[in-house]
């Protein structure tokens, strides 16, 4: 007999694909512009954002987003998943530690950003933005309930960082806009970022979670101290470094994306540079799929995720996927794939920070930790 869960508070989760049964997502509510910093710039001069200002997210944009997360949680609820929401902040206050002043802060709508769960942990990340320093204070009041229900939920936060000058590489934007095209795939191959190693750095959506195995990507808002860091913070893990031919990288559940154990999608853009990860799936009997092109021919205004947000989706369990409902190549290659296929309008919420998996973060999932790539590929 199943354990009802609906009345019960249980933090578990180990992958991205086992039975869903309680989730967090997000709040477009008050999202801001972020104010100018060192790691984020924002250009949007057609909406009133030229470079170098910032504020609310317009009135109208932002009451459709919360439409569109309404609906989501309301699918998922029709589903028998419980599901939480944040507590926003008043996102335009200026914030500031001993080492710096900001302006404003950013929002609450992608807590995958910030919520890593790995059994029955629930991690908040470093983040690298001054602007999200403070995003954890949405969510305290979901994990502390979930401690105070949970007997067996560890709540735990890395190393909050002082995110100084030190922490980012000097004038790397005005370096970075100066290059050619050529010039910057070239620098993209060494992941050399605007983050430094000055510590550890690191978003939870640069994250993904195959059982024993957690992928790990260098990106704009991960270094390799974070790497290092998640590496002892889970030893008995195995945690692999990934880096991917990507301009600008930020999260990678728009590039690596498991569908089920034995099935997972590759960006075809993002071709990963190491050999050796392929080799890993393909050893272990896993089928590849290359993700289709989006149906959109350029990003919605004020969007800053990439334009790959088609292959942000959210996995119900190994039969069941949350797909962006007007992404009908998507929903094609699911269904080819024996997998059923819930259409979810959410291209709206896309300007408040990402897709249907950035949009939510895992709290219980059934299952428990396997081992699904047990033939490990040598120095990956």
């Amino acid at each position: 007999m199943k354990e009802d869960t609906t009345k019960k508070t249980v933090v578990n989760s180990w992958n991205e694909w086992d039975p869903l049964k309680h989730i967090i997502v997000g709040r477009a509510d008050g999202t801001m512009v972020q104010a100018p910093e060192l790691a984020v710039q924002r250009d949007w001069p057609e909406q009133g954002f030229p470079l170098g200002t910032y504020g609310p997210y317009p009135k109208e944009m932002e009451e459709k987003a919360n439409e569109q997360l309404d609906n989501f949680a309301k699918i998922l609820e029709s589903r028998g998943i419980r599901v939480d929401r944040p507590t926003p902040l008043d996102f335009s206050q200026t914030v500031q530690t001993p080492d710096w002043v900001q302006n404003s802060m950013f929002g609450c709508m992608p807590p995958r950003d910030l919520l890593l769960t790995v059994g029955n942990e629930i991690l908040e990340a470093t983040m690298s933005f001054r602007s999200r320093w403070f995003e954890y204070l949405c969510y305290r009041p979901l994990l502390e309930q979930y401690f105070k229900e949970d007997p067996n939920f560890r709540m735990e936060a890395a190393p909050k960082p002082r995110l100084t000058e030190r922490s980012y590489k000097k004038d790397f934007w005005k370096e970075w806009n100066s290059l050619s095209k050529e010039k910057q795939y070239k620098y993209a191959e060494k992941s050399d970022w605007i983050p430094t190693e000055q510590e550890p750095l690191f978003d939870a959506a640069d994250v993904v979670r195959f059982g024993k195995d957690l992928f790990v990507q260098k990106s704009m808002v991960t270094n390799d101290a974070g790497i290092d860091w998640l590496r002892r913070h889970y030893p008995d893990h195995r945690i692999h470094r990934v880096r991917y031919r990507d301009l600008t990288p930020w999260h990678m559940d728009t590039t690596l994306v498991p569908l089920r154990p034995g099935l997972v999608i590759f960006n075809p853009v993002r071709t990963p540079l190491e050999k050796a990860q392929r080799e890993l799936f393909e050893k272990n009997d896993w089928e590849i799929i290359e993700g289709p092109k989006t149906v959109l021919d350029k990003k919605r205004p004020m969007t800053f995720c990439s334009i790959w947000l088609n292959l942000n989706i959210l996995v119900l369990d190994p039969k069941t996927v949350c797909v962006e409902a007007s992404e009908t190549p998507v929903i094609e290659l699911l269904n080819k794939h024996g997998l059923e296929v819930i259409p979810v309008p959410f291209y709206e919420v896309s300007p408040f920070g990402g897709g249907l998996h950035c949009g939510s973060a895992d709290v219980y999932r059934e299952g428990t930790c396997e081992d699904y790539l047990p033939k490990q590929v040598k120095g990956f």
